[in-house]
């Protein structure tokens, strides 16, 4: 068989690596081991795993297909309005095949708003908020993430906005997408990020009187005397010894 006969399968294996982007993008961390442990014992057969973690970094023009369509029609509706593009817009990424905006959280709604009214983008839903927390990302740790599906185009793209740990504040789209309400409400839960303007913006999911945001990277994962009113269990790495 010849070195040059195609091989499919490994192809694919190649193009769905998770993460995998070279000296591209932005990094984040830098990981030891297969999970990023800090702590105990490995037990992967990965503990001389050493890894760059990166965020895809902007794209250059031309995106394909029709992701330039919806770029230049949001370009252009923001320019009437009065509003430079590139104030609102950080950067736009593609990769994997989806399109993301990465908005400057001040000019969120408004980027939103003209995103679900514009005819030439009618993103009439937005499926909900979800938060990240990169540590290491610093001025800016905490993200959401926004899903806007356009009913009248059959389009999907992503809205990313990000805040420093020192001032976890994001608008509220509850205004433009009325469904985002427990949405917000579970992110801020879980993640810390105050969405201002939002009618009730409670815990949904923990206690009120509950200490911390459970998905934050550096949330302990046990011992937490509260979470038993006065038992204490230790945490996972110091309940056994893998030496």
């Amino acid at each position: 068989m010849s070195d040059e006969t195609p091989n499919p399968e490994k192809e694919l294996s190649e193009q769905n690596l998770p993460g995998q982007r070279g000296e591209h993008g932005e990094e984040v961390r830098l990981q030891r081991g297969m999970f990023g442990a800090n702590n105990g014992g490995d037990t992967s057969g990965y503990g001389g795993l050493v890894r760059s973690i990166r965020l895809p970094g902007a794209a250059a023009r031309p995106y394909g297909g029709w992701f330039d369509e919806v770029a230049d029609e949001l370009e252009g509706a923001l320019e009437e309005q009065g509003l430079v593009p590139e104030n609102a817009i950080e950067k736009t990424v593609v990769d994997r095949g989806e399109l993301t905006f990465h908005i400057e959280r001040e000019h969120l709604v408004r980027v939103a708003r003209t995103l679900r009214d514009d005819p030439a983008l009618r993103f009439e839903l937005c499926t909900g908020v979800s938060g990240v927390h990169y540590p290491g990302d610093k001025g800016r740790e905490l993200h959401a993430v926004y899903h806007l599906r356009s009913l009248t185009h059959g389009r999907l793209i992503r809205l990313e906005v990000s805040a420093p740990d020192h001032d976890p504040r994001i608008p509220s789209l509850t205004a433009v997408y009325p469904t985002n309400d427990w949405h917000e409400r579970e992110t801020y839960d879980f993640f810390g990020i105050v969405f201002e303007g939002h009618q009730a913006l409670t815990r949904i999911m923990m206690p009120d009187d509950w200490q911390g945001h459970p998905q934050r990277k550096d949330y302990p994962l046990g011992g937490i005397a509260v979470e038993y009113k006065g038992a204490q269990i230790p945490a996972p790495d110091q309940r056994r010894s893998y030496s």
